[in-house]
């Protein structure tokens, strides 16, 4: 067994991806995120063949929907230990709505047919 010490990898803000260089496996993936206080904008995205699933670890997330032409509804927000699943080319983004540090985690696989 290996262990990986990937909160120590990621700066204040920003995002480590434990996967395939550091496992040798394309079956899954990991990426733990920090955020810094009110930070918005991050991008988040599967990609073709891909899903996700973004779980909130430390604070509440605003996340907006970069769909276009749908309705602006109120944007959902995501407490500690929320989750919502991604999948394909669907795209948000994330806004840390707190006034201190926001950490998730996304952990990510290839969809049925989607393995490269």
């Amino acid at each position: 067994m290996r262990i990986f010490n990937v909160q120590t990898q990621v700066p204040d803000s920003g995002e480590y991806v434990l996967g395939a260089e550091q496992t040798g496996s394309h079956g899954c993936y990991l990426v733990y995120g920090r955020m810094g206080p009110h930070e918005k904008g991050r991008k988040l995205k599967a990609g073709i063949g891909h899903e996700e699933i973004f779980l909130a670890i430390k604070g509440q997330f605003v996340v907006t929907s970069d769909a276009t032409g749908e309705t602006k509804k109120a944007s959902p927000r995501l407490n500690e230990g929320q989750a919502f699943h991604l999948t394909g080319e669907s795209s948000y983004r994330l806004e840390n709505a707190t006034a201190s540090e926001a950490v998730y985690v996304l952990a990510g696989g290839h969809s049925s047919g989607g393995h490269h």
